[in-house]
């Protein structure tokens, strides 16, 4: 069987320059001829723990592309850890580096000629960057993530993990705890590498792999530390070989149906909100001719909550792993899932579910059946309103049922700076709407996240009395009531940027709207005054070049082509 790899690397004298090269790193004959080359596009790194044992899944990877038939050759993408930049200037370039991976992994793969491709990576933008290129570039493919760390010490009722320190320090400013009770957790709440052990953003989009179809079953939680991580890397490479020889590419798996089966995924564990950022581009990127917005919105007041885990409930996603994961959230989906999606097995879903094995007992305190399940409408719902006429986002999953209707006075913050230190001088009173705006993906730029702020609202008693309004995004780990992702963003004009001290905000899930309460006539008035502040200057380069040509949150915060 011929490969294209072999336009340049076959057996013919007139290909001798580009063998030599390969030929200078060990590469033999055999290797180079009529085997499949296979790239492992990792991101391993020592900065990062959710990446730092992808060196040695590599090799398991390696040695299953072996094992099929192919050859493997690796290259290495970047992957910023969103903890250490967070409240930072840093944090604006978290959701650009997404494009920054996707773009590197295309330039690099169609360079190098290769047949297939095997995604290895973790963490909040890195996998959404991988999945990206593997619509883009079209070649068969597999994702592999690297894992959660197991949970640490336990701290306010459950196992801790890296927020629990910002809690803390919330707890510490207003004498809930010491000192040195926050340099003990700094200790023990990260024990091991791998994703943080909660339900954000990584973990999510593992999950996201997952249900597309792009990852094998059971891949999306298995620990770090397990030995089956390293199985399901091996059985990763001799996959994608199969792919490779059935001429299976990613979008024969990237469909409608299958972002939708994502969807109703994420919805249904009350995943991270930025995974409805993240599937809009990858829908995008696919040139799929779906409303991912409205699949979202929809889905929500039709999709049962199935699982509840960290930041909803104590447990965390080894905990979640063991209960029985995504297949046995997807198997209690019934007929809410199109089974009929070809994955990248080679089999359906359907096949998928019927032959998956799970290796540890059920836990119905984690994932219920649709008879009895934790809520009957979603974990993620899209709003609309006065206040957002193109969407935000929020995720009821994650707080109780009696912050679903929230009526509060907005407090106004141009930037997450001025918001947390307001929040840290206790400034803060029950009944406020922080309204952090200017921080979308043009105005920020780069769209941060307001995970701090909600931390320390929730480590000083106010989680369950304020919510927090923003155009830029939220960490999966937030558990109090929020709204982000408002679109129009602030610096485009739009309605949030309108807001002032004392007006009086509502958000009501159930509904699906979030408004000021201003007449028509008011924004009207108001807008006509409205000057846009003088942004602060961007530095010269790609965070510049990103302002620029970012799309709104409800595009999914892409770069215009």
């Amino acid at each position: 069987m011929a490969y294209p790899s072999e336009q340049i690397f076959g057996p013919q004298v007139r290909c001798a320059p580009q063998r030599s090269l390969l030929k200078a790193m060990g590469y033999t004959d055999f290797e180079l001829e009529d085997r499949p080359l296979i790239g492992i596009a990792s991101s391993w790194n020592t900065i990062s723990p959710g990446h730092y044992n992808l060196s040695e899944l590599a090799d398991f990877v390696r040695k299953g592309i072996y094992a099929a038939g192919g050859t493997a050759v690796d290259f290495g993408v970047i992957a910023p850890c969103d903890g250490i930049p967070d409240a930072t200037e840093g944090m604006k370039y978290i959701l650009p580096s997404r494009e920054v991976i996707c773009d590197a992994i295309e330039v690099q793969t169609r360079t190098s000629m290769l047949d297939g491709l095997v995604l290895l990576g973790s963490c909040d933008k890195i996998v959404p960057g991988m999945l990206m290129a593997a619509a883009r570039l079209n070649l068969p493919a597999v994702m592999v993530v690297g894992g959660p760390m197991p949970g640490g010490v336990v701290f306010d009722g459950r196992k801790s993990d890296q927020t629990s320190l910002d809690e803390a320090l919330g707890m510490l400013q207003v004498g809930k705890i010491e000192a040195e009770d926050v340099q003990k957790l700094e200790d023990t709440a990260c024990p091991s590498c791998g994703s943080c052990a909660f339900l954000g953003t990584a973990n999510t989009m593992g999950c996201v792999a997952e249900a597309l179809g792009l990852g094998l079953p059971g891949s999306a939680l298995a620990p770090a530390t397990y030995a089956q991580r390293r199985q399901l890397a091996f059985e990763s490479g001799r996959a994608v070989c199969e792919l490779v020889r059935r001429g299976i590419r990613a979008r024969d798996i990237l469909t409608p149906a299958a972002i939708q089966n994502a969807v109703r995924v994420v919805t249904s564990v009350s995943g991270s909100t930025n995974a409805v950022l993240h599937l809009c581009a990858l829908a995008h990127e696919a040139e799929l001719d779906l409303d991912v917005m409205e699949c979202f919105r929809s889905m929500y007041f039709t999709t049962p909550q199935l699982a509840r885990v960290n930041p909803a409930a104590r447990w965390d996603m080894e905990d979640f792993f063991q209960a029985g994961g995504i297949p046995r959230v997807m198997d209690h989906l019934g007929e809410l899932i199109d089974r009929s999606a070809l994955t990248c097995t080679g089999r359906t879903v359907g096949e998928n579910l019927a032959e998956y094995v799970y290796r540890y007992p059920e836990n119905t305190e984690i994932i219920r059946n649709r008879q009895e399940p934790f809520a009957p409408v979603g974990g993620i719902a899209v709003l609309r309103g006065n206040l957002a006429p193109r969407t935000g986002v929020t995720k009821p999953g994650a707080y109780p049922e009696t912050l679903h209707h929230f009526e509060g006075r907005a407090r106004v913050f141009d930037g997450e700076e001025a918001a947390d230190r307001a929040i840290l001088a206790g400034e803060i009173r029950p009944g406020d709407v922080l309204v952090v705006r200017y921080e979308g993906p043009r105005g920020g730029p780069g769209m941060r996240e307001m995970y701090k702020a909600m931390k320390l609202l929730y480590g000083m008693g106010l989680g369950g009395s304020t919510a927090v309004i923003t155009d830029g995004r939220f960490s999966g780990t937030n558990n109090g009531c929020f709204v982000g992702h408002i679109s129009p963003e602030a610096a485009e004009g739009g309605p949030i940027a309108l807001v002032e001290d004392g007006d009086k905000i509502v958000i009501d899930v159930p509904r699906g709207r979030i408004d000021v309460d201003l007449t028509r006539e008011e924004l009207d008035r108001r807008r006509a005054n409205w000057t846009p502040p003088q942004p602060p200057p961007v530095p010269r380069g790609y965070l510049r070049r990103y302002a620029r040509g970012a799309t709104s949150a409800d595009r999914g915060a892409i770069l215009e082509d």
